[in-house]
Parts: structure tokens; sequence; C-alpha cells
């Protein structure tokens, strides 16, 4: 299956529509939210607007949201052009969620990521106040996902209508999940049918060792790749892979049914750049440059 196109009819291939939420004002871009809305906007507008999934935004910065939408650049809260679709990300938990949700009301909610320590209560929160065609995730810490954890929490979530999420990087290297770690959880959920999202430390598409700080981060790729198995020790093997050019290869090859099951595992992840995961792929030869940001062109 061939991912790249001609410019002239370059589409974004199926296995990255949707795939990155646009986490711009998240560590470590951290971009100011009166920035963050236009920047936003403009990649729902250009032509690889189908590989971009909500603004994420978390519940304490709802008022600066709204304040960003309704300025002069911004867009449309005000009811003269389409609403912003916004991602809702809940550090607080599920005392958070009623309010964010009436906060949110100027804006499309396109989901709900929240973190919990307890997988049933965030599941009786969702259950209660959540409308019925808003998606959720639900994360946990990484320390309550190991061992026996793991396998309860993704039990729990398997009978639920929402996915789980899972921190794959951050601002410091224990952030960061090794191999097995990872595959762990993709496995567990790959053998569960369980979809999910990651978020942090995924904006390149090969595992890498990043020179400024040291911290290894996987790659989008390898994740993408990884989704399918249900063997901990095959996935880690794919997540380990350290050679765009074998994955740019196994990302050919995939036929039309590899791809749905591997999107109806791995959702999305959110990234603090749209531009860096597409400048990736287009060097790969996996998207075409017409469909990376103009000012990297």
């Amino acid at each position: 299956m061939s991912t790249a196109t001609p410019a002239a009819e370059a589409v974004v291939p199926p296995l990255f529509q949707g795939l990155f939420d646009d986490a711009a004002v998240f560590p470590p871009g951290n971009l100011p939210v009166a920035e963050a809305v236009p920047a936003h906007l403009a990649h729902r507008a250009a032509p690889y607007a189908d590989a971009v999934g909500p603004l994420l935004c978390g519940a304490g910065r709802l008022g600066e949201l709204a304040a960003a939408v309704n300025a002069p650049t911004g867009t449309a809260a005000d009811g003269t052009g389409p609403r912003l679709r916004v991602g809702l990300v809940l550090p607080g938990g599920s005392s958070e969620l009623g309010p964010a949700l009436t906060a949110a009301a100027p804006f499309v909610v396109a989901g709900v990521e929240l973190a919990t320590r307890d997988a049933r209560e965030a599941v009786a929160a969702l259950d209660l106040l959540l409308p019925p065609d808003v998606p959720a995730a639900v994360e946990l810490p990484r320390e309550l996902l190991r061992g026996d954890g793991l396998e309860e929490v993704l039990d729990v979530l398997v009978d639920s209508p929402y996915r789980a999420k899972f921190r794959t990087g951050g601002v410091v290297a224990g952030a960061f999940p090794d191999e097995a770690e990872l595959a762990g959880f993709l496995a567990g959920c790959a053998q569960r049918g369980l979809p999910y999202k990651c978020t942090a430390g995924l904006h390149h598409a090969v595992r890498h060792t990043d020179p400024a700080t040291g911290f290894e981060h996987h790659g989008f790729l390898n994740v993408l790749l990884a989704a399918a198995e249900t063997d901990p020790k095959a996935a880690a093997e794919v997540l380990a892979e350290r050679s765009g050019e074998v994955l740019a290869e196994a990302v050919r090859s995939l036929t039309d049914r590899q791809v749905t099951v591997i999107r109806n595992s791995f959702t999305a992840f959110g990234t603090c750049s749209i531009a860096e995961p597409l400048d990736d792929l287009a060097a790969l030869g996996l998207l075409s440059p017409a469909l990376t940001p103009q000012e990297d062109r």
C-alpha cells in the first residue's frame, strides 16, 4: 500500500488522518493561547487539515481560550464562523469534568482526557456527566500501570465506552517509558481491542535519542506499527527500531485492513508541533511535500 501521492492529488493517507492532536499550549511548546488559536485555525484550513485533530486545552485555561477566540483575529464562538473544536484535558480528575464542560460551551467539545488514580471512579463520572456523542480517554499514573495494575485498569476500561491514555514522554527523563513498558500497554490494549491515545514525546516519526537532552523518544511510526501486536516482545522489537527506512518500508507494506486495525487501536496523540511530524513523514516519502506547512517548504 503506497502512502505518498503526487502533489496534484495529494491527500493525507488514512494511516495519518486525525492522528495529530494540537497540544501547542502544553510543554515543551508552551505557545500562548492567544497565538495557539490562530495557528490552529491555520492548520485546520491547510491542505494537511485531515491530519490534524482538535486543539487541546487544560481545564484551567478555558477562559483564556474563550478570550482568544473572541479576539479580532479569532474565530467563532461569537457566531461569525465555525466553532473551535477543543479537546478538554483534565489533570485534576473527575472534579474538573462538570465545570470544564460548562466552561467549554462556546466550543465543540471533540473529546475529554481525564487523569485519575481510580479508573472505576473516572468511568462513573464520565457516564454521569459526559454527553453521549463526546469521546473520552482515561489516564492513570504510570506507576499504577505496572504488574497487575495494568491488567486491572485495562479490564475496567474495556467494559466502558472510553479509551485508555498513556503518557509517552515529558520534560524529564523519567517521563519516558522504555520499550518494554510501552509494549506492555500496547499489547494489553491490542489483546482486548481497547483503543487508546498517547501524549508527549512523540512528535518525531522514528525512535531517537534527543541530542540536546539525552532523552530517549519513541517514534510515532514505531507506535503505529506496534499497535497491532498482541505479543509484548514483538511490540517491543518494533518500538526499538531506529531506522526510518525500515519503518517507512513497513508502513508502505500495510494493507488497508491493517491500517484500519492500527487506527482503531491507536487513535491519536498530542503533539506540541504539527509541523515536525508532517515534515518527518515527507522526508521518509510517506507524505507529499505539498501536505507540509508552507513555512517549512
